[in-house]
């Protein structure tokens, strides 16, 4: 596949983080595809050539007093329940005039918050703009993820959720959204579930909005001998190993771990699972650990793809018991490493997970039948089908090829 094409993606960082990971794949894929691409971040991990962060000295010593300033200042004005992240996005920055004056043909417009552009910055570039979202945020306030339905209605003086007080910043962010963001911007969006929000957004809902997956190179995720793995990270080699991973790990309200500890103190009053042990990435281990049945083996922070394909390996069955999930690439990863997955049959990682075939649904937030489904995947019946389908079915959802040829007819409806 060749294009005359060019396109540059636009995101915090590289692969630091589940939106800046899926963003830095796309752009590869695209290279891949002998498309030409660029990525421009704030912060640069991969040490990639074709990644570039900014040149100017003051302006790299500047982002991170710029991210600290406004959060203090969000915290401070803003009293919510809410934990996820919130983001004004209210600072401008040089990258319009950069992107501006490129040779750029689509921008491609990824996790942009932690003050990277703020909302009028959006509205200045006069370049086509293709937008992969990574969670709510872009059809929201100043929240990445909420259960509230101001998203839909608009965000009014009288609908402020009674949880919240102070000054209302999310109804003052989505209004400069709503008054800047005149011209509709192509979306694209990883799950139907996410797909289905932008479209019912009062924001979004006349603008074009298509599902694509993030691809995976499978050629690298891909299943490793199980006793290797377990020997490699230290793990018992003799007993079912239930995997869960997150960024800050537990922290993570979103992210459900708390959901999961509950199920697993229920299997811990049968007999039957009396040996199972859980793994935990994303976080080292804390100075107050959970009082639960089982033993917890925290494998602190893993950023290569080669050491998370290996400990994907090392497991029996993958948990990702999120409340909310824009797409969920712990899931589409473990499955390509053959490992099921175990979710809850809400948002994104319906598309995700087969029920029955590749892993297992669970009602949304029954820690019953979540303990439930981590013994039924456990099962010998069942598990070596289980795994064969996974991995087959990530094959098939995530091809490199595919989602740059996806990608490239977005690319042509934008630029036309």
């Amino acid at each position: 596949m060749t294009s005359q094409l060019k396109v540059i993606h636009i995101c915090h960082t590289d692969i630091v983080g589940g939106a800046s990971r899926a963003a830095y794949r796309i752009h590869q894929c695209l290279i891949d595809s002998n498309i030409d691409s660029e990525m421009w971040v704030n912060q640069s991990i991969s040490d990639d050539f074709t990644v570039q962060p900014p040149k100017n000295k003051f302006g790299q010593f500047l982002q991170p007093l710029k991210i600290k300033i406004i959060g203090k200042l969000t915290t401070l004005f803003l009293k919510t329940k809410n934990p996820v992240k919130h983001s004004p996005a209210v600072l401008n920055s040089n990258w319009v005039s950069k992107i501006n004056h490129s040779d750029a043909d689509i921008v491609h417009l990824h996790w942009i918050c932690n003050e990277m552009l703020s909302i009028r910055d959006i509205s200045r570039i006069k370049k086509p703009i293709v937008w992969t979202l990574h969670d709510m945020w872009a059809f929201c306030g100043a929240e990445h993820y909420t259960e509230e339905n101001r998203w839909r209605e608009g965000y009014e003086k009288n609908n402020q959720p009674a949880f919240e007080s102070g000054f209302d910043i999310n109804r003052w962010t989505w209004k400069r959204k709503y008054k800047q963001w005149k011209d509709p911007m192509h979306i694209v969006c990883p799950s139907h579930w996410l797909a289905g929000c932008a479209s019912d957004s009062l924001l979004m809902k006349k603008w074009p909005i298509e599902v694509v997956s993030h691809p995976l190179n499978t050629e690298v995720w891909k299943p490793f001998p199980k006793n290797s793995a377990r020997e490699l990270f230290n793990l018992p080699k003799n007993v079912p190993l239930v995997l869960f991973g997150a960024e800050k790990g537990r922290a993570n309200y979103r992210k459900g771990f708390d959901l999961l500890l509950k199920a697993l103190r229920i299997l811990g009053h049968e007999s039957e699972m009396g040996d199972l042990e859980l793994v935990v990435f994303g976080q080292t281990t804390p100075r107050e650990q959970k009082n639960i049945e089982y033993p917890i083996n925290y494998m602190g922070h893993l950023h290569d793809d080669v050491s998370l394909s290996i400990l994907y390996s090392a497991a029996d069955v993958m948990v990702v018991p999120s409340r909310q999930e824009a797409y969920g690439q712990t899931a589409s990863e473990a499955q390509a490493c053959g490992i099921p997955v175990i979710a809850f049959d809400n948002t994104g990682l319906v598309d995700l997970v087969e029920h029955l075939v590749t892993g297992y649904l669970v009602k949304s937030f029954d820690v019953n039948d979540l303990a439930e489904g981590i013994k039924w995947v456990l099962s010998e019946e069942v598990h070596q089908d289980l795994s064969k389908n996974a991995r087959k079915k990530i094959v098939e959802k995530t091809s490199v090829k595919d989602v740059a040829k996806r990608y490239l007819n977005i690319y042509k409806k934008a630029s036309s």
